[in-house]
């Protein structure tokens, strides 16, 4: 049913429904009341993958964050405040780690190496700043596995602060981010990741974005004063737990995003976090996905699979605590492009005890008229809309709900069995030479172009449009661009990428196909 037709209905039913839950008393039998700790434990997602596997056999040895190994070398280079991190990382052999000196340092850091380490040296108050200016477009982009980056203050960038482009095995802890622009952390197609205790604010996306990444950790991050606090897109076998994610426009999201070349998210675990106050106006690049995100928004789940929302504290977000929405909704309410090859609703969620309190205070018109047609009045902490297969709740009498009304008991209440999903280190990505045109353009350009549908940048079908017939004018593009549209933000130059692999990438983004 359309959205225009199910308000068309709240006038039939708005009479009644009021009468019917405003003339409510509380009272009545006592519901069944079911403790997080006792009972079973979840067991993991029903995809049934051998790396899931795999990744609970290490998890139950006694898994390790530390996924990048060991230093490969005892070779350690410093850099003092007044020289150059890339000309250090240039010099550096495989399994160099480079030590960064407090100061300020205004440049772009590039690694395509392996085992590289660079640390910054904190001394008191005082860190190792990469300072954008305001002109540069990245800080610090990795496309090396067994990456480790840590220790850094960065600011005032127009693309990503710390953006791994297909590396695997990495760890991005203990950074300070501020205003750089589209990403704060953002890995991209990677596998056995970690994201701790960095501090990210300011960002007009994502200030933490798992795009199209396998078994990824993302925890004790503060997060705050951005569109999206944690997204994880397109991504599988990740948890993210015990972050405090604050006055964002939506706290946690869990998405597919139709359009990518990887069309499924699953396998995550959210739990444990400090999700409040969540109300940021959306300052969103308009027509992208976070920029129809309504700003209130605690958790918001959107076609993705095998969801556990377990024990987080959901406070004073003002649209809703959790919604959960398929794509054929979003595209109705939101900027989202239908994807006919993307699964389009959200199955076997499952929501376990949280703690929620003064969510949906004032809440969107859209979700007053739908839970009004579910005859459902109040302040929203769980809104739900669109099928949802083998979905459970516990407890669900400690909610305000609309939509979960066939959500079945679950039979688990805790996570407690999983640990993360983190593997020993994992083999490094290689690339082979006729490869290096499509991982390239998934580690990088699939950040932010879909291939039919609205993102941060054009749709790919525009620009195969633009360029069809000149993939060495879309290579220079690439190299230098240039603002043409103002219905989208400026496209970051990828200049670090030798000319060889910007042919590549254009060749292959005016042959892909859906």
């Amino acid at each position: 049913m359309s959205i225009g037709r199910i308000l068309a209905v709240v006038l039939v039913v708005a009479a009644f429904a009021a009468g019917l839950q405003f003339g409510k008393k509380t009272g009545g039998s006592a519901p069944v009341v079911t403790a997080s700790g006792s009972g079973a434990s979840y067991s993991g997602s029903t995809a049934g993958e051998a790396d899931v596997a795999a990744a609970k056999e290490y998890m139950m040895q006694g898994s390790s964050k530390f996924v990048a190994g060991p230093p490969m070398s005892d070779v350690v280079v410093t850099v003092k405040d007044g020289e150059s991190i890339q000309e250090a990382v240039i010099a550096a052999e495989t399994g160099t780690t480079i030590h960064v000196m407090p100061g300020t340092y205004n440049e772009t850091v590039y690694i395509d190496k392996d085992g590289i380490r660079l640390i910054g040296i904190v001394q008191g108050s005082e860190r190792a700043t990469l300072h954008g200016e305001g002109t540069l477009n990245d800080a610090i982009l990795f496309s090396g596995n067994n990456i480790v980056v840590e220790g850094f203050l960065i600011t005032q960038y127009k693309g990503n602060a710390i953006m791994s482009q297909a590396g695997n095995n990495f760890e991005i802890r203990d950074n300070i981010i501020v205003d750089t622009g589209v990403y704060g952390i953002f890995p991209q197609l990677g596998t056995n990741g970690v994201i701790e205790h960095n501090v990210v604010s300011g960002i007009e996306d994502a200030a933490i974005y798992v795009g199209m990444s396998d078994n990824i950790h993302v925890a004790y991050n503060e997060v705050f004063d951005s569109v999206a606090g944690i997204e994880i897109e397109n991504s599988r076998h990740a948890i993210v737990e015990s972050n405090f994610v604050y006055n964002n426009t939506g706290g946690v999201l869990a998405f597919i995003t139709p359009g990518l070349p990887i069309k499924t998210t699953y396998d995550v675990i959210i739990r444990n976090n400090w999700i409040s106050d969540n109300n940021t106006p959306n300052f969103g690049a308009p027509g992208s996905t976070v920029g129809g995100i309504p700003a209130g928004t605690g958790i918001m789940i959107m076609a993705a699979d095998d969801v556990v929302v377990e024990g987080n504290i959901i406070t004073n977000n003002k649209t809703v605590g959790i919604m959960t929405v398929d794509h054929n909704t979003a595209a109705e309410l939101t900027n989202v492009t239908i994807d006919p090859e993307a699964d389009p609703n959200s199955d076997r969620l499952m929501i376990l005890n949280n703690t929620m309190h003064n969510n949906g205070y004032d809440t969107i018109p859209e979700i007053t008229g739908l839970m009004l047609a579910d005859l459902k009045t109040g302040n929203p902490d769980i809104f739900a809309i669109g099928p949802s297969n083998g979905s459970c709740i516990i407890n669900r009498h400690r909610y305000v709900h609309s939509g979960i009304d066939d959500y079945a008991e679950c039979a688990f209440t805790n996570t407690s069995t999983i640990g993360n999903y983190l593997m020993p280190p994992v083999a490094p990505r290689v690339i082979e030479p006729g490869e290096r045109g499509k991982i390239a353009y998934l580690g990088i350009c699939a950040g932010c172009h879909t291939y039919e549908g609205r993102m941060i940048g054009p749709p790919v079908k525009i620009i195969q449009a633009l360029y069809m017939d000149n993939p060495h004018g879309l290579a220079q593009y690439i190299a230098a661009p240039v603002k043409k549209r103002e219905d989208y933000p400026e496209m970051p130059k990828q200049d670090y990428l030798d000319e060889e692999t910007r042919l590549a990438v254009a060749e292959y983004m005016l042959s892909v196909t859906r």
